[in-house]
C-alpha cells in the first residue's frame, strides 16, 4: 500500500488550489463534479492533495460547519480491494464500507470509521 491523496474540506477550492500551487509548485490534474462536491486533484509528486468543495447539503458540508476547513481524509491506494477490506475486519476496523463504491476520478473507494482508526478517516483507493 502507499499514500494516494490528502482530502482537504475547503469552502473555496479555487482559491485554495491557487495558494497550494504557488506554494507547493504545483498544478491541478484532474477537477470534476461529484455528487455534491466539486473536486480538484493537485499532484504534490509522491500523492495528491485532493480538495473538497461543496456545492450543497451532505458529508463536507457538515465538516466544514462542525470544525471548518481542513484534513477531512487520508487515503491509501490498494492493489487489492478485498484483501485489504478483510484485514482490517480481522484487525477489528469497523467499516463505513463492506463493498467499494464509486469516488471521485472514477476510483472504488472503501472508508474506515474513525472510531477505530485512532480519530483518522481512513480512505482506501483501488489502483487503477
Amino acid at each position: 500500500m502507499q499514500f494516494h491523496h490528502a482530502g482537504i474540506a475547503t469552502t473555496d477550492a479555487d482559491a485554495l488550489a491557487s495558494l497550494f500551487s504557488t506554494l507547493f509548485e504545483t498544478r491541478v490534474v484532474h477537477e470534476e463534479m461529484f455528487g455534491e462536491l466539486y473536486v480538484r486533484f493537485l499532484d504534490v509528486g509522491n500523492g495528491y492533495f485532493e480538495l473538497l468543495e461543496p456545492t450543497g447539503e451532505g458529508t463536507i458540508q457538515r465538516y466544514l460547519d462542525d470544525n471548518g476547513s481542513g484534513i477531512h481524509h487520508l487515503a491509501l491506494e490498494t492493489q487489492n480491494m478485498p484483501r485489504t477490506l478483510q484485514r482490517a475486519r480481522d484487525a477489528g476496523v469497523e467499516l463505513i464500507d463492506e463493498e467499494p463504491r464509486p469516488g471521485a476520478w472514477g476510483h472504488e473507494v472503501a472508508f474506515c470509521h474513525p472510531a477505530s482508526t485512532g480519530g483518522v478517516l481512513v480512505e482506501f483507493v483501488a489502483e487503477h
